[in-house]
């Protein structure tokens, strides 16, 4: 606890009180048994306060030795009258409430009696004793104010240290945990960078060696029958195989989508991709454009086009269909998209339906705070159907290009 002014100085007021008069006295006329008493005194607070004063019989007996002593000195010398103050500082200081004012009774009742003079009479022996009762309450009075005060701005010290250390160790505490998650964000980002990565590589490189494969496949059956469906077919190989190098080139530097160009509309790209994956399947397909077709954020329209390639490679692994149909549909506040084939279809709670293509299709669609449906029956055929949020593009004066839907 911090130390004030008033516990520096209090300690030393009794020994103030007892060596001044004795020096007073002293110049004045010099009597060995002033200096012992005086010297006792000093020597019986000192030991009387500093080890048993805090318990009650050794509190008695020191104010009851020390008023003694002080009751010699005064009929010695008057001037040690001075000394009683140095008693009342010592009541306040070490007896509790009331008890305080009977020791500031009983050390003016000694100072009376020991100035006592033959011949006064009693009223003004009484009125001494009543006055100085009141003078030394009075001081007293300020005395325990000042001690009051004094604790109280101990105890307010004590209690904002305390503060203090709690704030700094809740600040401390906020720096861990700012530093946790700072931690768990990087860690999330890594995380959501290797998903994405992941998707990319699935939409990309991975399509398009299923695609060469498809070919290959293809044109080994026709090899020696069509030689020129043959030729056809590796044609096809070719022109899959660079498309499929020019994505994983961007993919590997840039990550971003291959198709979509600045100027390219979604629909334009989604009916482009479609005939040319009709053409190499042999599969019918049909897109439809419904509402008013409008630029979209680049992210909304390449996880549109990525949902659109996978659903329709999926059609041509999986659903041994004759026809599919893709719609696209603007609304006000939405975009949705629907793949729809008439195939084999599926079970959507059964082990063939949780494929990394649907999980990436789904992740692209749940990132953008979209719905990703799949309506699928054995025998029935299957629906993708996705619907996410219209973000409209961005300006394109933004100086950074790689929000913007483009290769």
């Amino acid at each position: 606890m911090e130390v004030t002014r008033w516990d520096r100085v209090q300690p030393a007021l009794p020994y103030l009180f007892i060596l001044l008069p004795a020096v007073f006295a002293l110049l004045r006329e010099w009597r060995w048994e002033v200096l012992a008493l005086a010297a006792f005194a000093v020597a019986w607070h000192w030991l009387m306060v500093t080890r048993w004063a805090a318990r009650p019989l050794p509190l008695i007996a020191y104010f009851g030795v020390l008023l003694a002593v002080v009751a010699v000195l005064v009929r010695i010398d008057s001037v040690f009258t001075v000394t009683a103050v140095g008693v009342f500082v010592q009541c306040f200081a070490l007896l509790p409430g009331w008890w305080a004012y009977g020791g500031v009774a009983v050390t003016v009742g000694v100072l009376v009696a020991a100035r006592l003079q033959p011949g006064r009479p009693p009223a003004e022996l009484l009125s001494s004793f009543v006055v100085g009762v009141l003078i030394a309450s009075a001081t007293g009075l300020i005395i325990r104010t000042i001690v009051d005060q004094n604790d109280q701005h101990k105890a307010a010290i004590a209690e904002l240290k305390d503060k203090s250390a709690k704030l700094a160790a809740l600040a401390e505490d906020n720096a861990n945990l700012h530093a946790q998650l700072l931690s768990r964000a990087r860690e999330s980002g890594v995380l959501e960078e290797r998903q994405r990565m992941a998707r990319e590589i699935h939409d990309t490189i991975a399509q398009g060696l299923t695609a060469i494969l498809t070919q290959v496949e293809a044109a080994e059956a026709a090899v020696g029958e069509d030689m020129p469906a043959a030729r056809a077919r590796l044609d096809t190989v070719r022109t899959v195989a660079r498309e499929s190098l020019t994505e994983a080139r961007r993919s590997v530097q840039a990550l971003r989508p291959g198709p979509l160009q600045h100027d390219a509309e979604l629909a334009t790209v989604i009916r482009e991709f479609t005939e040319k994956w009709s053409l190499s399947t042999g599969v019918a397909a049909s897109v439809q454009v419904t509402g008013d077709p409008r630029p979209l954020h680049g992210e909304v329209e390449t996880s549109l086009l990525r949902v659109a390639q996978e659903a329709l490679n999926n059609v041509a692994k999986h659903a041994a269909a004759d026809r599919v149909g893709v719609t696209l549909s603007y609304m006000e506040d939405v975009v949705a998209l629907d793949v729809r084939d008439d195939g084999r279809g599926f079970s959507p709670d059964g082990t063939d339906g949780g494929g990394f293509g649907l999980m990436a299709m789904r992740q692209r669609v749940t990132r953008l705070a979209g719905n990703f449906v799949i309506e699928a029956a054995p025998g029935m055929g299957t629906g993708i159907c996705t619907t996410v949020p219209a973000i409209p593009a961005e300006p394109k004066s933004d100086p950074h290009p790689d929000s913007h839907v483009g290769t």
